[in-house]
């Protein structure tokens, strides 16, 4: 990769700035020398050619948008000088071949993970609280703060245990400057060492609204309690509201016949008081939690991970580095038998061909277009629409259109078959590539893969994305260096090498594989998980980018 400018495929009229570029200046790329019209800042692109007004720009091999007027060669590409624009698209029966990538290197590997009684195996052994109602996250924040803090889960007690240490030292004569304040010193006074949180997924919906929102809902904290990395779980009802205990039970059994972890229900129109409610929650988790601290990590094949791969706060180089590195290690987990689950429909816009094209099978590739169809009219109907997905953040840092974003952002999923649709909810159960209904809103995003089953999510940012999900250990992947030493603390994988050249796209997509096994076998701490950011946001299906 030059260090001043790349071109990502070979069809594309338009070349990317790894550097700040002056006006003026002459850069050259594959033997031939541009002269640039405008400043063009990294990240960010100029016309290879001299562009007429409606002429069709292409990036990453597809139509990103059009030319408004006139432009030069060398020219910096703006919102004002180009519009968003995407290529049609309709089942052409193309018969995928897909090579895959030597995975030699992971065969025989294991991750040391938590078997359930399905088969399934998780990256983490959760306790999980839901309320099946808003009126009930008042409960559940009492019985967060009591639990956390006795039990030993507090996003604080890294510095409880440096404070009872720095006391004990005082009283001790020792020398409080080689004290602890890793994580792993404050995972040592957690009363059940095998549990590895309380989680607790309060939302504003249960009642109110439409029924059908109260039925997505429903399905959706089914899904959660069924999660592989969840334990067991405690339910809080008022009693009166339209999401029933009735319709969450039945919606689970649907969702797992066999289901079979400790679950506990509380009722609180039927118990009465709040204190006995909340008294007789926490003693019946605590018993829970006895329960399931008895189970521990055991060896598992690569094959039993599911891999969600998510962007947000992109920038210019999210699809020249981090999600591409990405990808290749989603091809490697493809190959080696493993799920990978690629979501945010709204920017698959102007990819739609290519996923079309790769999908395994006529129904995949019509349940698919029906989805994007669909979620597209009722975006329009609003009077909005796709093209307004970038941010004013992804615009300013090179994203001018959502069709350049979603070219860059697709390759996340690499370049494996799909092998299935979901719609919102639905369960992956299926090895290889799905593709998971969901807006592009990061927690709605990241809400919807972990309830279709993904055990790790590999999320990449340009700008910095401090979020994460309840259930679902979230690896932050950041596309610049320059990032990744600005927000050292929520920033776990550094892609920059990819841009200043020292790594190419394929080692860097191992270093990724290696660090979700890490991560899968609780030997690694995503930093999101660190910072207890258990952000929980469920889609109504109404218009959300």
């Amino acid at each position: 990769m030059s260090n001043l400018v790349l071109k990502v495929h070979p069809q594309d009229n338009v070349i990317v700035a790894l550097q700040d570029l002056a006006k003026g200046s002459t850069v050259s790329y594959d033997g031939v020398a541009y002269t640039l019209v405008d400043d063009i800042p990294a990240k960010h692109k100029f016309y290879q050619h001299d562009m007429r007004t409606g002429d069709e720009v292409t990036m990453y091999g597809v139509l990103v948008g059009k030319v408004q007027y006139d432009v030069a060669a060398g020219s910096r590409m703006s919102t004002e000088n180009l519009k968003h624009a995407a290529g049609a698209y309709d089942f052409r029966g193309v018969e995928y071949q897909w090579t895959a990538p030597d995975a030699s290197r992971f065969a025989g590997r294991t991750f040391n993970g938590y078997h359930r009684a399905d088969g399934r195996v998780g990256t983490a052994n959760y306790w999980l609280f839901i309320p099946t109602v808003f009126c009930e996250n008042r409960n559940l924040d009492v019985i967060r703060e009591a639990l956390h803090n006795e039990l030993g889960y507090a996003v604080t007690d890294k510095y409880k245990s440096f404070t009872r240490q720095l006391v004990a030292a005082m009283e001790q004569g020792g020398d409080i400057a080689t004290l602890d304040l890793s994580p792993e010193s404050a995972r040592k006074n957690r009363v059940f060492q095998n549990v590895d949180g309380i989680k607790f997924l309060n939302h504003q919906g249960g009642c109110g609204g439409m029924r059908q929102d109260a039925a997505v809902l429903s399905k959706l904290l089914a899904a959660y309690a069924d999660h592989p990395n969840v334990g067991g779980i405690t339910v809080l009802s008022l009693g009166c509201q339209n999401l029933q205990v009735q319709d969450f039970l039945t919606d689970l059994k649907e969702r797992n016949a066999d289901f079979n972890k400790p679950l506990y229900i509380f009722e609180q129109q039927h118990v009465g008081q709040e204190e006995d409610l909340v008294k007789e929650a926490i003693r019946k988790t605590f018993e829970g939690l006895a329960q399931i601290n008895k189970l521990e990590r055991a060896p598992a094949p690569l094959s039993k991970l599911s891999l969600g791969v998510k962007c947000g706060g992109s920038d210019g180089f999210s699809g020249i580095s981090a999600n591409p590195a990405v990808g290749y290690a989603s091809d490697l987990l493809v190959a080696l038998g493993g799920q990978v689950l690629l979501a945010e429909f709204p920017e698959l816009c102007g990819v739609e061909q290519e996923l079309v094209d790769r999908s395994v099978s006529e129904p995949v590739a019509r349940k698919f277009m029906h989805l994007m169809r669909s979620y597209e009219a009722i975006v329009t109907r609003a009077g909005s629409g796709f093209h307004m997905n970038p941010s004013p953040g992804n615009i300013k840092d090179g994203l001018i259109t959502d069709a350049i974003k979603s070219a860059g952002a697709a390759r996340k999923g690499g370049t494996s078959p799909v092998v299935d649709v979901l719609d919102y909810t639905e369960a992956a159960t299926k090895p290889g590539l799905s593709l998971v209904c969901t807006p592009g809103n990061d927690v709605e995003a990241t809400t919807g893969k972990a309830a279709s089953g993904a055990t790790l999510i590999l999320f990449t940012t340009g700008l910095g994305t401090p979020t994460g999900n309840p259930v679902c250990p979230t690896i932050k992947v950041a596309t610049n260096s320059k990032l990744a030493q600005r927000m050292p603390d929520i920033i776990d994988i550094d892609c920059g090498p990819v841009i200043d050249g020292s790594l190419t796209i394929q080692q860097m997509g191992e270093e990724i594989l290696e660090y979700c096994i890490r991560a899968a076998s609780g030997e690694v701490t995503p930093k999101a998980v660190l910072l207890n950011q258990d952000d929980f946001i469920p889609w109504k299906r109404g218009v959300s980018l």
